[in-house]
């Protein structure tokens, strides 16, 4: 014998209707969908979530190196881009204790790096909202596809948090894709004795208890993959560019006298950088020299790129070159990758031949003749399709990312090129960009030229292309 509901006499129907309704009402109304819990990207699928946009993030975070414990609140501004009744942060890793949602705790539930949020209420696509995270544990450190290391990196007496491309969501909730930027402040708490350096400005600092607390705020929109805490023993000095633009370097004891020489340029590159690419687009410059070993990589990451050990300059100047091109101008997916490193690499060759070094057009030449010499896998896949996420940070992306913007520059001549550079970041300011939306840049800029066979056999051909 089946179950069914049983059945309302006519009479008493419109009461019932009403009395549903009035139910309804009370609870806020059920009007909204649940967010999504990804934006399809490319290579990541699951990283981001659909449904709002972030706007800030606050994050209070206390670390202790010796028990390699993390607590933190981490309070996120967004908008609601749709009706929603859920959504998704992205966390990988740590443990939840409370989540609330304009002040009301809501309730949550885990699936892997998914955080589903189900507010007290329904959120109205518009509406902006804050939802509070506390969480703790011991973070994370992410294995990204191609072997490398990020998220929090414990080191001998502290840790790096390094974000690129998924690694932030191992230290704090969010929406961790590029295409969502926001500002942030950051306090952190560390044993006395120990600094604490992220990006943006520095606007507090105190020591009470045998305990310091440092705060940073960053004004300008930030991807996630570009914050970064640095905790451990640093040399700290604080100076300006000719200019009035405060430069920050946190540097390792161990890696002082190896950098100083090439850190004393960075005026010259900045100079030399606003002159190429245009005004900065940040509040403050510098770096962060970790020791060797703590981390195999170097970082764009904003206001300060971080450098495992001393730098040569070719990596200062592809560093902050990122600055304007991938940090201020960010890529809306990861597909978009070579538009950061094919900028950063073009600058390296630039500084060369503006410093006396070999011409743009030389290093081309040598690396289209024998290119496969120093990176085997130069011709394996075109920078505007790259073959997989664990080959994002090969050389085609960078190094053919290169060569595609020679031949942009061949094909509008150097005058028209220099303004490009200057003008594709000022249009894209804080903002992201796609493959697409540059190609059609250059080709507004020069509808009289056929950029078509650029696109075509270097861009996105497989193979090496043709000379001409």
């Amino acid at each position: 014998m089946s179950r069914s509901a049983p059945l309302v006499p006519a009479a008493l129907l419109p009461a019932a209707l009403l009395l549903a309704s009035a139910l309804t009402a009370c609870d806020g109304g059920v009007h909204g969908t649940p967010g999504g819990s990804g934006l399809r990207d490319p290579y990541f699928p699951k990283a981001g979530n659909g449904g709002y946009d972030v706007t800030h993030y606050a994050l209070a975070l206390a670390y202790d190196p010796d028990t390699e414990r993390l607590s933190g609140t981490a309070t996120l501004t967004a908008r609601a881009t749709q009706d929603l009744s859920a959504f998704n942060l992205d966390l990988d890793g740590l443990d939840i204790e409370k989540v609330t949602v304009g002040g009301d705790r809501a309730r949550w539930n885990r699936t892997g790096q998914e955080l589903t949020v189900r507010p007290h209420e329904d959120l109205d696509e518009g509406s902006a909202f804050r939802v509070t995270v506390a969480y703790s544990g011991t973070p994370k450190t992410i294995t990204d596809p191609d072997g490398s290391e990020e998220g929090w990196l414990p080191t001998e007496n502290g840790a790096l948090a390094l974000g690129e491309p998924t690694g932030s969501m191992a230290w704090f909730p969010g929406n961790h894709h590029p295409s969502d930027k926001a500002s942030y402040d950051l306090t952190i708490t560390v044993p006395e004795g120990l600094q604490a350096v992220s990006n943006g400005d520095l606007t507090a600092s105190r020591t009470s208890g045998g305990r310091t607390t440092t705060t940073w705020h960053t004004a300008e929109p930030m991807a996630s993959y570009l914050a970064t805490l640095a905790i451990g023993d640093y040399d700290i000095h604080r100076t300006t560019t000719p200019d009035g633009l405060p430069v920050h370097t946190a540097v390792d004891p161990a890696q002082a006298e190896a950098s100083r020489k090439v850190l004393a340029q960075i005026p010259a590159v900045m100079a030399w950088s606003e002159d190429t690419f245009g005004p900065y687009p940040f509040s403050s410059t510098g770096a962060i020299v970790d020791r060797e070993g703590d981390a195999g990589y170097a970082l764009e990451t904003q206001n300060r790129p971080f450098f495992p050990g001393a730098p040569d300059t070719e990596t200062l100047v592809h560093e902050l070159a990122h600055q304007w091109y991938g940090d201020s101008v960010t890529p809306k997916t990861w597909r978009d990758m070579w538009l950061n490193e094919g900028f950063a690499t073009y600058a390296e060759w630039l500084w060369a031949e503006d410093h006396g070094g070999d011409s743009a057009q030389k290093t081309f030449d040598d690396l289209y003749t024998h290119g496969e010499d120093v990176y085997d896998d130069l011709w394996d896949f075109p920078p505007g399709k790259p073959s997989s996420a664990a080959h994002l940070s090969d050389s085609p992306v960078y190094q053919r990312g290169a060569m595609v913007l020679h031949k942009v520059r061949q094909r509008l001549g150097d005058t028209a090129f220099r303004a490009l550079l200057r003008h594709w970041h000022t249009t894209h300011r804080h903002g992201t960009a796609d493959t697409d939306d540059f190609t059609t840049y250059v080709e507004r800029l020069a509808p009289d030229k056929d950029f078509g066979p650029i696109w075509e056999e270097w861009l996105y051909g497989d193979g090496k292309p043709e000379r001409a």
